[in-house]
């Protein structure tokens, strides 16, 4: 069961586009363009899952109807959109960052072409690509090799916002070094320890390098431990930390400040929840969602979110201190038909 963190009147969930990152670097206010997504502060709860503590952070619930993990980045590479402008971006099929891109996108007046390639299904991946279907110009590519050749072709054809897959660049890593300074500030205000491991899926990388570099910033120690969900020419050590090397020099350049080396040692893959091929289901994964389902927690998707949890919940069985924390990327809320949001009426051009 949850044992949710008191909130007060005053304390309830804030806007917060980046203002963690905003206070630390004041700098940034006119450095660092965004735009309003109506960003929220997440709330950390503390689990009991088959009598299993740890803590979580709700990342699902980071914006009022579709949230998760990829609000963080697109409010800031969406800042600066024109209306009637078109947004190009490439994903597996049934990809979150893809419905994202496409839903923000027509909330700020663009249109969205999406170029997918097929991958293993199941419910959740299917429903997302329904809905993304409604919402967004759809071609479907053979390969990811292809989607991403078809992708450039375009961009030198005509006139798009790029939004690289997963939103994996130092820009939109920012939002996620923001996240670490919320989750350490939330802490340090409700006077909980800092944990001392932090479980996280770890697709194309932006939300694992973005709290690296959040973490270095705020001067804790706290490993980072991300769960690989996709094939390791994406989810590999290196790639990684060229990504977080990439956001911390950003980050200094937009700041005019210095910020903290990095530790790598603080950094791990757990590749043992994967399953083989992005998108397969694996027992233990189904197995984990079933026991967060059945404590009240919310639905993790196979993808993504049920393997790093299966990870999260083993490393708490192992160390019963409460310290380890499972960031939630998924937002399960979209899938009530109530967030429909409205069809496409015309492909982009």
């Amino acid at each position: 069961m949850a044992i949710r963190i008191p909130r007060t009147p005053e304390r309830s969930p804030r806007r917060v586009s980046v203002r963690a990152l905003l206070v630390r670097l004041p700098r940034l206010v006119h450095t660092l363009p965004r735009v309003d997504l109506r960003l929220r502060e997440t709330p950390v709860e503390r689990w009991a899952v088959e009598d299993v503590a740890l803590l979580i952070k709700r990342d699902d619930l980071s914006a009022p109807t579709l949230g998760g993990n990829k609000v963080r980045a697109l409010e800031l590479l969406l800042a600066r959109l024109g209306r009637k402008q078109t947004l190009l971006t490439v994903g597996a099929s049934g990809s979150t960052h893809a419905l994202a891109v496409a839903q923000y996108g027509a909330r700020l007046g663009a249109q969205t072409e999406v170029i997918t390639w097929p991958q293993l299904t199941h419910d959740v991946s299917r429903a997302t690509t329904r809905r993304l279907e409604r919402i967004a110009h759809v071609t479907v590519a053979r390969s990811p090799l292809d989607a991403y050749l078809r992708a450039g072709i375009r961009r030198m054809r005509g006139k798009f916002r790029w939004i690289p897959a997963g939103g994996s660049v130092p820009l939109g890593a920012l939002g996620h070094v923001s996240a670490a300074l919320e989750l350490v500030e939330q802490l340090e205000r409700d006077s909980i320890p800092l944990p001392h491991t932090l479980v996280v899926p770890l697709g194309s990388g932006g939300t694992v390098a973005g709290l690296l570099v959040g973490f270095a910033l705020a001067g804790v120690t706290i490993r980072v431990v991300g769960v690989q969900v996709v094939p390791r020419v994406v989810a590999n050590r290196w790639r990684v930390l060229r990504l977080a090397r990439g956001t911390r020099a950003l980050l200094a350049k937009l700041s005019g400040e210095t910020i903290p080396p990095l530790d790598d040692a603080l950094f791990d893959i757990d590749d043992a929840w994967y399953g083989g091929a992005y998108a397969r289901e694996t027992d233990a994964a189904r197995e984990a969602a079933r026991a967060l389902a059945s404590s009240g927690g919310p639905t993790l998707d196979a993808t993504y979110s049920a393997k790093a949890f299966a990870s999260a919940l083993a490393r708490a069985r192992a160390t019963p201190d409460g310290g380890v924390l499972f960031w939630l990327t998924f937002d399960a809320r979209w899938l009530d038909d109530a967030h429909v949001a409205p069809r496409v009426l015309r492909p982009p051009r």
